[in-house]
C-alpha cells in the first residue's frame, strides 16, 4: 500500500499542558480514518499541525509528493468580498489554475501558451470544469452564485467552503468537524459521496452514524498516546471498552504485586546494601505502573430541576413572516410534561425563530401563546454566550451560583460541581482563553444546566462536543422530568432523545410526526417510493375527457420529435469540437471561438433533454 501521511514521534503542549507525546502513525492509500479524543485532547490541534498552520514541539509530519491534499478547518476563512463562485474558483488546485492558465492563454492571444494550456486541460480532462462547479454547489443547496460571502450564514459558508474543498477532487481529503452547521439533507449527501468517493480521507466529526457509514478505522487521542481500531464506530465502542477493562486488569495486577514488592523492600533494611539492584529497580517500575489512572470519567447529570405545572405552553394559531418569506402559518400545540420533541427541517425553514418565538425573545404577528407560571426556560443557542477571555473558569460559575442543588438533593460548591463537570481544579482555574472549542461548549451548558430548568431547548447543543460528552448528556435527556426541544442535525443524538418530531417543511408549514429522526427517513423514503410506483403503474380514468388530457397534443409530439433531431445533432457538432479542441491545430481565435461554441452547445443539451424527459413521461 503506498503511505500518503506518515508521523514520526509528533509532541506538541499548549502551554504547560501536553497534547501529545511521541505519536506516530501512517495513512495508506485509499483508507478513510476518524480521528477521535475528548475535548481539549488536542484533535484540531494536531489537525493544524499536519496543514501547517501549526507547528510541533518535536516530530515529523511526511506527505507523499505526488498527491493533492484538500483541508476543510473547522470556521472556514473566506474572503468577505468574494461572490460564491469566486470563492470556489480560489482553490490553488492543479484543475483550477489549469483552467485560469488558459482563460489568461486566451486573454493575450498567445498561440504557444494556449497550445500548452490545451494540453494540459486535455491532460486533466476538465473542459466541463464551470459545470462540474456549479452542479456541486447546487447539490450543495447553494444557487445564488453571485451572493457576496460577507451576506451568508454560518451554515451558508460552511457549505461554500466545502464546495471549494470538493471541487478540486483532492488525492487526500482533511476535514475538522464537516458536518457542524450542515442541515440533515445536506449530512446525508456528503455522507453518501465520501462513501462513494476513491480519495484518502482523514476526518475530525461527532457524528457517530456518519463516522459509522464512512470511516473504516479509528484513531483514538487519549492519554497523550494514540490508538488505532481497524474497524467503524460500532467497532471502537466495542474495542475500546475491552482495551480499558485489559489496562485495568494490568494496572490492578500491577498494584498487588507491588504490594509485595513494598513489603520485602521495607524488611530488614539494614541488608538492603545486598538485596538484587534488579529488584530495587523492578519494585519502582512497578510503583510508576500501579500509580496510573484511567481516565475514564463519565459525566454524569443529575441536577436537580424545578417543578412544573399542569399548564405549560399553549400556542394557538401562531404566524409568523418576514416580509414574504413564511416561517410560520396557524400553527397551534400544547405541550406536555415528559415530552422530548426533535425539529428537523432546511437551513433557513425558521427553526430557530421558532425556539425565540416561544422564549419571547420575538413576537408573533398573530395568534396567542401562554406560558405557564411554573416553566423555567433553560436556552442552550447555537451561537452560544461570549466568555470573556480574561476570566477564570471558577469565576464564571461562581456569578451564577456559589452553590447547586443536585437532583439527590446534596449541595456542591462552584469548584466541586466544575469537577463533576470534568473541570478539573488546574483548568478551573486557568483563564478560559486556554480553553479548546468543545470545552468552552461544556462550559456554556454548565451554565444552563445549573440554573435548574424544567423546559430544556438546546438548539444545535452537539457541535463540538466530544462523543464522550453526548453519550452522558444523552442518557440525562432521557431521565430528565421537564419538557425537551432539540434541534440537532447528529441523527444518532436525535435518534435516542426524541419521541416525536415537528418537521419544518417550508412556508410555515409544520407537522407533528410520530417518532425519531430514522423513523421519519424511513416513513419519507417509502412514501417517495410509493409515490413513484403510483406514478408508474397508474392506470387512466375511464372518463374520456380526462383520458384526453393526458395525451399528448400534436403541437407536442412534433416538439418531441424535433428535439430527438436537435438533440442528435447537438451531439454530434459536441463530439466533433472535441475533437478539434484536442487537435492543437487551431489558431488562437478559432480556438476561442470554439471553446465558447462548447460551452454553449453543452447548456443547450442539457436543456433539451430535460424537456425531451418532461415530454417522454
Amino acid at each position: 500500500m503506498i503511505p500518503y501521511l506518515q508521523l514520526d514521534n509528533l509532541t506538541k503542549s499548549w502551554g504547560d499542558l501536553p497534547l501529545f507525546k511521541n505519536i506516530s502513525f501512517t495513512i495508506n492509500q485509499g483508507e478513510k480514518v476518524a480521528l477521535i479524543a475528548k475535548n481539549g485532547a488536542g484533535k484540531t490541534t494536531l489537525m493544524n499541525i499536519l496543514y501547517g498552520g501549526d507547528i510541533a514541539d518535536s516530530g515529523k509530519v511526511i506527505f507523499n509528493n505526488d498527491i493533492r491534499i484538500g483541508y476543510l478547518k473547522q470556521l472556514p476563512e473566506l474572503n468577505p468580498n468574494e461572490t460564491i463562485l469566486e470563492a470556489a474558483f480560489s482553490s490553488s488546485g492543479e484543475t483550477i489554475t489549469a483552467v485560469r492558465e488558459y482563460e489568461s492563454a486566451l486573454e493575450s492571444h498567445d498561440p504557444k501558451a494556449i497550445e500548452r494550456a490545451m494540453e494540459k486541460i486535455n491532460h486533466l480532462n476538465c473542459w466541463d470544469f464551470e459545470l462540474k462547479i456549479k452542479q456541486i454547489l447546487t447539490e450543495l443547496n447553494i444557487h445564488d452564485l453571485q451572493q457576496p460571502i460577507r451576506e451568508l450564514s454560518g451554515g451558508q459558508k460552511k457549505r461554500v467552503a466545502l464546495a471549494h474543498v470538493l471541487i478540486d477532487e483532492p488525492d487526500f481529503l482533511i476535514l475538522d468537524e464537516p458536518t457542524n452547521h450542515l442541515d440533515l439533507e445536506m449530512i446525508e449527501w456528503l455522507e453518501r459521496t465520501l462513501e462513494k468517493a476513491k480519495c484518502t480521507l482523514l476526518m475530525v466529526t461527532h457524528d457517530r452514524y456518519f463516522l459509522d457509514r464512512v470511516c473504516n478505522e479509528i484513531v483514538e487521542l487519549d492519554d497523550q498516546s494514540l490508538f488505532r481500531y481497524k474497524g467503524n464506530y460500532s467497532y471502537y465502542v466495542e474495542k475500546r471498552s475491552e482495551r480499558i477493562q485489559n489496562l485495568n486488569s494490568e494496572i490492578e495486577k500491577a498494584r498487588n504485586l507491588f504490594r509485595t514488592e513494598l513489603d520485602w523492600l521495607r524488611r530488614m533494611p539494614q541488608a538492603r546494601s545486598h538485596k538484587s539492584k534488579y529488584r530495587t529497580e523492578n519494585a519502582y517500575i512497578l510503583k510508576e505502573k500501579a500509580s496510573k489512572r484511567i481516565d475514564d470519567s463519565k459525566l454524569e447529570l443529575a441536577i436537580n430541576s424545578q417543578r412544573l405545572g399542569g399548564k405549560i405552553i399553549n400556542l394557538d394559531h401562531l404566524s409568523k413572516s418576514f416580509g414574504e418569506v413564511t416561517i410560520l402559518k396557524d400553527f397551534s400545540y400544547k405541550f406536555a410534561r415528559y415530552e422530548k420533541i426533535g425539529i428537523v427541517g432546511k437551513n433557513g425553514s425558521g427553526k430557530s425563530t421558532f425556539l425565540n418565538m416561544l422564549t419571547g425573545l420575538i413576537q408573533p404577528d398573530s395568534g396567542k401563546m401562554e406560558v405557564g407560571e411554573t416553566v423555567s426556560f433553560g436556552y442552550f443557542r447555537q451561537d452560544g454566550i461570549q466568555f470573556s477571555p480574561d476570566e477564570r473558569v471558577i469565576d464564571i460559575i461562581k456569578e451564577i451560583a456559589e452553590v447547586v442543588e443536585m437532583g439527590d438533593g446534596s449541595k456542591l460548591s462552584a469548584s466541586q460541581f466544575l469537577t463533576y463537570f470534568l473541570f478539573p481544579p488546574e483548568i478551573q482555574y486557568s483563564l478560559v482563553a486556554k480553553l479548546s472549542g468543545g470545552e468552552k461548549r461544556r462550559l456554556y451548558l454548565c451554565t444552563i444546566l445549573m440554573k435548574n430548568p424544567n423546559f430544556l431547548i438546546l438548539d444545535e447543543p452537539t457541535n463540538d462536543l466530544d462523543i464522550m460528552t453526548l453519550n452522558v448528556l444523552e442518557d440525562y435527556l432521557k431521565s430528565f422530568t421537564g419538557c425537551t426541544i432539540v434541534v440537532s442535525h447528529d441523527r444518532f443524538f436525535m435518534d435516542k432523545i426524541v419521541d416525536h418530531l415537528f418537521v419544518f417543511e417550508g412556508n410555515g408549514i409544520i407537522k407533528d410526526f410520530p417518532g425519531n429522526y430514522s423513523d421519519y427517513r424511513d416513513w419519507a423514503e417509502e412514501k417517495a417510493k410509493t409515490e413513484q410506483i403510483v406514478a408508474k403503474t397508474e392506470k387512466p380514468v375511464r372518463e374520456k375527457p380526462v383520458e384526453e388530457k393526458k395525451k399528448l397534443s400534436f403541437k407536442e409530439k412534433k416538439e418531441l420529435e424535433e428535439l430527438e433531431k436537435e438533440i442528435g445533432e447537438l451531439e454530434i457538432e459536441k463530439k466533433i469540437l472535441e475533437e478539434e479542441l484536442n487537435s492543437g491545430s487551431l489558431a488562437a481565435d478559432e480556438l476561442h471561438k470554439k471553446s465558447l461554441r462548447y460551452s454553449e452547445i453543452t447548456l443547450k443539451l442539457e436543456e433539451k433533454e430535460f424537456r425531451w424527459l418532461e415530454l417522454a413521461e
